[in-house]
């Protein structure tokens, strides 16, 4: 049976954390193969049911799986819709989004997450072409009738002895088939093969036909070419470009680059559990600036979990987030564990209130001899109201208190767009340390 066309796949929708059975849906060797994949499975499960059923169990992602018979997109959960997934990556990364009318541009309905990431970079791309690619020098070996450069000796006496009109060269060229533009163009051709809309698809293909002429070089290996690359000022201009290109081409894994591992170029899904993380440290740095605290990301504490018997540390733990600094001239440290987890509708779970209450233990400093505190951040309704959980104990004392205050993303990625910036920065550093 030929495989369905673009326009005749059967979209499945679900969100974050949901199950659905959906009928009629049998997969093929390719998708089994996908989904026996460990980069697939950590992020999206899927079980065949007698029937031609399939059980599809979203995990905390946001993207879109193509089977031959259907594609299954997963929605933000605890956001207003995919392009705020953009804004949060953007904004993790220290950028702000570039305007994208995406309605105008895909007219083909709601564009999902990867097409709209293979839109940005088909932008950046047109851009660059528009502007001139940048060149640089490249080492070239050739066999060339005169000397250029430098003669290799040792390959000129094995393969060309006692020939003159042929001789082995090494030298520098200055050429457009460099890093920077083979990373564009192996992304680019990518999106101009894949991508779901039609619209996006042919503005891809004229931007990778213009790359196939100035890189025809393969790229290789991503995660080498991903290590060689430097950012500098002569191709500043290329960081949103190669971000999106690295986006798509980790098939939505943001590790370094935020990812767990690559996937299969039919899949793109976005771990919002380490976006989640990536945006909530930047927010709370920018909101530290100029207030004399400390904002540390995942520092390691060895000291902490001590075996006595053999008087060696037994393990580490490492906070989200550690705010130091002082009050008054007294010493405050402040733990702040990240969770992308709604308890709007229940309360906070044991396990995340025993780490908690380890970090206050353990990392937490008050001036004036206050209760050593830690804040749980974690997205929530606008109206939730703030929790603060203690530990009592068997004298009735205090020792340690946990304050879980949730945050409602879309209105605070709204706000970071406008004037509403620093209101927003100043409630959030205000929560953490009250």
């Amino acid at each position: 049976m030929p495989a369905p066309r673009e326009s005749e796949l059967r979209e499945v929708e679900l969100r974050e954390y949901e199950t659905r059975v959906v009928e009629g849906i049998r997969l093929g060797p390719a998708d089994r193969a996908l989904c026996a994949s460990e980069e697939l499975a950590r992020r999206l499960k899927v079980r065949e049911l007698a029937g031609g059923r399939l059980e599809v169990t979203a995990g905390p992602c946001v993207g879109v799986v193509r089977f031959d018979a259907c594609e299954i997109r997963i929605l933000p959960k605890y956001l207003g819709g995919e392009l705020d997934v953009l804004r949060m990556l953007e904004y993790a990364a220290g950028r702000g989004l570039p305007p994208l009318d995406a309605p105008r541009t895909v007219r083909e309905g709601a564009p999902h997450l990867r097409d709209l990431v293979a839109l940005l970079l088909t932008e950046e791309c047109e851009r660059l072409l528009s502007r001139g690619v940048r060149q640089d020098y490249v080492t070239v070996e050739e066999d060339l009738p005169a000397v250029r450069g430098r003669l290799l000796a040792d390959r000129q006496l094995l393969r060309h002895y006692g020939r003159l009109d042929r001789l082995a060269c090494r030298f520098d060229e200055h050429d457009t088939d460099i890093l920077d533009n083979r990373l564009c163009g192996a992304a680019i051709d990518l999106a101009a093969r894949t991508a779901r809309s039609a619209s996006v698809r042919a503005r891809a293909r004229r931007a990778a036909t213009g790359f196939a002429r100035i890189a025809p070089t393969p790229l290789g290996d991503l995660r080498s070419a991903l290590a060689a690359l430097d950012h500098h000022r002569h191709n500043s201009h290329y960081r949103s470009a190669h971000r999106w290109a690295a986006l798509l081409l980790s098939g939505g894994g943001v590790a370094d680059l935020l990812a767990p591992g690559p996937l299969a170029s039919r899949a793109f899904l976005v771990d919002m559990n380490v976006l989640f993380e990536a945006f909530l440290t930047r927010l709370l740095r920018e909101a530290a600036a100029g207030t004399g605290f400390t904002v540390h990301d995942q520092t390691r504490h060895r000291g902490v979990l001590y075996d006595e018997r053999t008087e060696r540390p037994y393990g580490e733990i490492r906070p989200d987030v550690l705010v130091s600094g002082s009050v008054d001239g007294e010493r405050l440290c402040r733990p702040v564990d990240l969770k992308y987890k709604l308890y709007d509708n229940g309360k906070l779970s044991p396990a995340d209130l025993y780490q908690a209450f380890l970090y206050a233990h353990a990392l937490a400093r008050q001036p004036s001899a206050g209760l050593p505190t830690c804040v749980l951040l974690h997205p929530g309704g606008a109206s939730r109201t703030r929790e603060s959980i203690a530990v009592r104990r068997w004298d009735g004392t205090t020792s340690a208190r946990v304050r879980s205050v949730s945050l409602h993303l879309p209105s605070v990625l709204g706000a970071l767009g406008d004037a509403g910036r620093d209101v927003v920065l100043a409630k959030v550093w205000a929560a953490v340390l009250e």
